[in-house]
Order: C-alpha cells, then sequence, then structure tokens
C-alpha cells in the first residue's frame, strides 16, 4: 500500500506515464485482491460443537462446523477466532461444510453464551486480512471441576481398587472381612463354621446395601466456600455413578431424586454448575 501510494505521488509530480501505467495496475490488482477477499468469506455460516460434558478450568476439544453456503465457489485460507482462540481452515468446498478443532479451558463454572465468531482471511495474496462478524448462538454449562477429597461415603467394594474409604459397615450388603466377636453384634452374622474351627466367636462384617441411594447436600461438604464445596459434590456424584450408586442432590430449596444413569449424572453436575448464578 505505501509503494504503491509513493508511486502514484511520482507519477503525479515527474509526469511519467510509465508510473503513471505501474500506478494504475498496482491499485487495479489491490481492488481485485480485495473484492475477492471480501467474497471469499461471504455466504459462511459458523456452528459451534462442545461435548455435553465440560468442567471449568479443565480442556475441552471444541468443534467448529464452517459451512459454505455459497454455489459456486470454494472458501480459501478461513480463520475462525471464537472463545479467545484461532483456528484455521485451509478449504471450504461449495456447498460444503469443514469442521475445525481446538483445546479450550472455560475459566469457571456456569452458563457460558456465544453470540458471534470472526471470520477471516488472508486470501488471495495477503494485500489485506478480510474479517467478518459471523452469529453462532450456542450456550455451554460448565460443570465445577471435580476434586478429590477424603470421603467417608460407601462408594465401591473393596477389590475395585478404590482410592476412597471402605465400604461403611451395614447388615445386607457384601462380605467385606471375617473378624473377631466384639460383643453386640446381631447373631446373624455369627459365623458358626469358623467360630467352631478356631474356637471363638467370628462374625461377618457386611457392607451396607451397595444400591442404597445418597442424597449429597454441597452446603454440608468440606471445604474452605462454596465453590469448593461444589467441586466436591461434583467429584462425589462421578464417583458414586461410577460404581452403580444411585445419587441425589439437594442444593438450597431444590431437590433432585436419586437415580443412576448418565443423562442424570449430567442433570446433577448441570445443578451444581448453575447454583447461585441466577
Amino acid at each position: 500500500m505505501a509503494t504503491t501510494l509513493g508511486l502514484g505521488v511520482a507519477a503525479v509530480n515527474t509526469g511519467n506515464n510509465l508510473l503513471f501505467l505501474i500506478v494504475s495496475a498496482m491499485l487495479g490488482f489491490m481492488a481485485v485482491s480485495g473484492l475477492m477477499g471480501w467474497l471469499n468469506i461471504r455466504n459462511l455460516e459458523v456452528r459451534l460443537q462442545v461435548p455435553d460434558e465440560v468442567y471449568a478450568g479443565v480442556q475441552t476439544l471444541v468443534s467448529v462446523l464452517i459451512i459454505n453456503r455459497r454455489r459456486f465457489l470454494p472458501s480459501f485460507l478461513i480463520r475462525i477466532a471464537l472463545c479467545g482462540t484461532e483456528a484455521l481452515c485451509t478449504v471450504v468446498e461449495r456447498g460444503g461444510a469443514q469442521k475445525v478443532s481446538f483445546l479450550h479451558a472455560f475459566p469457571e463454572r456456569g452458563l457460558h453464551t456465544i453470540t458471534c465468531a470472526v471470520v477471516g482471511s488472508s486470501f488471495p495474496v495477503h494485500f489485506f486480512v478480510r474479517r467478518r462478524q459471523v452469529p453462532v448462538q450456542s450456550s455451554v454449562t460448565v460443570f465445577p471441576a471435580p476434586r478429590s477429597f477424603p470421603v467417608a461415603t460407601p462408594v465401591a467394594p473393596p477389590d475395585a481398587g478404590s482410592d476412597l474409604t471402605p465400604l461403611s459397615p451395614g447388615y445386607d450388603g457384601e462380605l467385606v472381612k471375617i473378624s473377631d466377636y466384639r460383643g453386640g453384634e446381631s447373631l446373624k452374622l455369627i459365623h458358626w463354621r469358623l467360630s467352631a474351627k478356631h474356637e471363638v466367636f467370628k462374625v461377618k462384617e457386611l457392607s451396607a446395601t451397595a444400591d442404597e441411594p445418597v442424597i449429597i447436600e454441597p452446603e454440608l461438604l468440606p471445604g474452605r466456600n462454596m465453590e469448593d464445596r461444589l467441586s466436591h459434590g461434583a467429584y462425589l456424584i462421578n464417583r458414586l455413578l461410577k460404581v452403580g450408586r444411585p445419587v441425589g442432590l439437594k442444593v438450597g430449596e431444590k431437590r433432585v431424586a436419586a437415580g443412576n444413569t448418565r443423562q442424570h449424572r449430567l442433570q446433577l453436575l448441570g445443578e451444581l454448575a448453575l447454583y447461585g448464578k441466577n
């Protein structure tokens, strides 16, 4: 651009026809390249694709679908700026679509609304970088980042390799171990065959029933603040449901019945994500 303007000034001052021709050719080339660059980013549609399980501060693979609505020409060297990150797509065929992906970490829990993306391109010769905003209108629910903490809740059988505390004692669950009679145990827990063999009373220690529901109240969980408690709640939900334990939730005045499906788990995490955000 600066060179063209300099040649234009020189042509005017000197009256040199050759310089006029050169300047005209350069200006014409710039105009054509600018027009082609503008046409290159027209009629592009952008759709955001985010997994249904996203945690605050954890990098997530975000995909952007670029759709070319033009009937005759492809689009080249398309850059998408979204969520503070840029992704490059080399070519999007006419009437076709191309997906590009990048890693992004949402900084905090809650509902994140993305209204637009910036589409740009340096096509055809990098003289100009054309940009325009394209509406997206997508919402992402970001869950609290799970944080582990010492758990005294029964969450796994003793052979599951869990790093949590053992199952709590019960009367009708799985056999945890055989121990000496300490007095006060129910007679039905006495292991009579081992007692006769060892000549001392041996009792069976059973876990609580594996499918006993657990209702989590984040306000009662340990933590320095509510964000820590919500993160601990997310950890508990994932750990308990991983072993098939039905889990419910009580947040404020709202109560969610216990369940153990994946959709139920996402619902519970969604409740934690939006807690206190209204």
